[in-house]
Formats: structure tokens, sequence, C-alpha cells
């Protein structure tokens, strides 16, 4: 449900994977581009999409009789499609989201949006997060990501859902783990971007990536997940590629911030969302309420809401105490 960039390349990778798949398109034309020459050129250029997949722009022919429903809205519009296409979802479905992002007046993961919105039972709500740019995945290059669901068997039948050939996926119990790394890298996304826009190099960036794995382990074990997730795809792998990729639409959002441009000049010029920009808000919210410490992304939300610019809020961060490098993080026994 959702044909955006990635929407579309996951509906591709289950196709590929075997399964019968039917991709649901807010706009008709962008499912009658899809059923007639199958591509998506508004979000995937001339990327050839599979025979077999079909697309339809009504929600419920698009969810009728659905055993997994895939979810790849952007955050900010989960609730309301969710409402919206309340009456013809199917209770006993398994509900897979792909939404790295978080609710900002909620504060809540998409996970737990979904878990209100359809009354579905904690084991049938899976995540997917990873490091998949949309466009390589869709140009079969090889990839992998990670399915977080806490029943085995669910977890496991979402697995084979899109593993294929070219992509290869991991199962693991942790969903609070792996949403989170999924919110968090793109805030430091936005960073990253703005150090690229500062002319910053190598060393710079290789800092500021690595003390965002910092943020992004802190908070999410103060919020119940396992440390090791945030050294795996849906953490370093993810962050890794959204932070150095000029696919990234966080990276891209965060150099121009870096070259001296508005967000609204930025955001006026994309067709699709960098989910960094909201909720990176509610990210520092959660943060404070836990007690955790997360400057980088302070920053962001800084420059990206509060009219500093990014040279101050580099002044700020350099200038801070010093530190041990693992403060605030969990220490081995």
């Amino acid at each position: 449900m959702g044909a955006g960039s990635w929407g579309t390349a996951f509906a591709m990778l289950c196709a590929d994977a075997g399964e019968d798949v039917v991709l649901w398109a807010r706009r008709d034309t962008v499912a009658a581009q899809v059923r007639a020459e199958h591509r998506n050129p508004d979000y995937l250029g001339d990327i050839e999409l599979p025979d077999s997949l079909r697309a339809t722009s009504d929600p419920e022919q698009a969810l009728a009789g659905a055993e997994i429903v895939v979810l790849a809205v952007p955050s900010h519009a989960l609730r309301d499609s969710l409402t919206d296409w309340s009456a013809a979802l199917p209770r006993a479905a398994t509900f897979v989201s792909l939404i790295k992002g978080i609710e900002l007046d909620t504060r809540k993961r998409a996970s737990q949006v979904i878990r209100e919105l359809t009354g579905a039972p904690y084991s049938h709500v899976v995540v997917v997060s990873g490091p998949n740019l949309a466009r390589e995945c869709a140009q079969r290059m090889p990839g992998g990501t990670v399915v977080a669901g806490p029943e085995t068997v669910i977890a496991a039948r979402v697995q084979a859902a899109c593993h294929n050939p070219y992509f290869r996926v991991y199962t693991n119990p942790d969903v609070v783990g792996v949403e989170i790394g999924g919110a968090v890298k793109n805030g430091i996304a936005l960073a990253a971007g703005m150090a690229d826009g500062m002319g910053f190099g190598d060393n710079s960036k290789a800092m500021l990536v690595t003390r965002g794995l910092a943020e992004m382990t802190r908070l999410g074990v103060a919020l119940g997940g396992n440390p090791l997730t945030f050294s795996g795809l849906a953490g370093m792998g993810d962050l890794v590629a959204t932070c150095m990729s000029h696919q990234s639409r966080n990276r891209h959002v965060g150099e121009q911030l870096g070259r001296g441009r508005s967000l609204d000049e930025i955001i006026a010029e994309m067709n699709m969302v960098a989910e960094g920009v909201r909720s990176s808000k509610a990210i520092v919210a959660i943060a404070e309420a836990h007690g955790v410490e997360m400057p980088l992304i302070e920053g962001v939300v800084q420059v990206v809401h509060g009219g500093r610019s990014p040279h101050q809020v580099l002044g700020s961060l350099m200038g801070r105490e010093r530190k041990a490098e693992f403060h605030g993080l969990p220490s081995p026994d």
C-alpha cells in the first residue's frame, strides 16, 4: 500500500520472490503506468517492473484477500490512511511496515500506530528496515534487509515473501531496535548532508556517522532495544547507506541546508518525503523523556525547525564538554 520509490521497489522484490503482489497507488495515473508499461516513471524512472506485478488505485481491490499487507506510506500519512482503509483491511492479515519515521504528535513508532488502528495482535505486526536505497533494489543490485517480528513463524513468512536471488533477508525479534534504527538514521543523514554542504571531508563524516550510531544505540537501548541490533543491517548498515549515498533524500536535504538554502525551497523541489525533517522533533522529545543525550539530532532540529545555521550548531557541538567515547552506552559485564 503505497507506490512511491520504496513501496514500488519492495513490491518488485516480493514479485521476484514468487509472490502474487498487488501494488496500491494513490494516483490512478501511476497505477495505470505500472499496469500498461510495467514502469513507475515518477519514482523509479525507466526501470522495468515484473510483468506479474499488478497495480490499482482502489484500496478495496488491493486489500481483498491479502495475507500480508505492506504499508509504504509516509509516517505522517499512516494514521489517516489506515482510518480511510479500515473497512477493507483484512483482519487476519500480517501487517508489514516499511516506514522509517515517528508520528510527530503521539511520538509513536509505525508499528504502534498500526496496532492501534487495526487492532492487530503484536505478533502480526512486522517491520522491515535496512540499507535499502530504492533505486538500487529496483535495479536488482545485491542487497539485504531485516524483518523484525516477535513471532518466529510470522517473521519467517515475511522473510520468505521478499527473499530472492539478489536480495537477502534476515530475521530479528527486536522490533523496537529495528524501528528506532530506521528513524534515527534519517536525522543523522540530515547532519551528514550538512557536513557535505559545508565542504567537510571524510574524517568529519566518519566521526559524525560513528557518533550518530552512538546516539541511535543510546536511545534504542533506553526504549528496550537490543544493543546488537545497532551493529547490524538495520542500524549501522542503514546509517552508512543513508549518510553516504547521493540517492538519500535526507542527506540531500541536509546538503542543501549546508549550502545555505532554505528548507521550504528545498522541499518544494522534491516529489518524495525526507522523513528526518518531521521525525527529528519527535525523536528529540522521546530522548528527553527518557533522559538520553542526542546532541546531533538536537542540532538537526535547531537547524531544520529552530532557525539556527549549520555553522552555528557546529560550533556548539564541537564545544561540548569532554566525555568518554562510550558515555551513556551499556558496558559488557
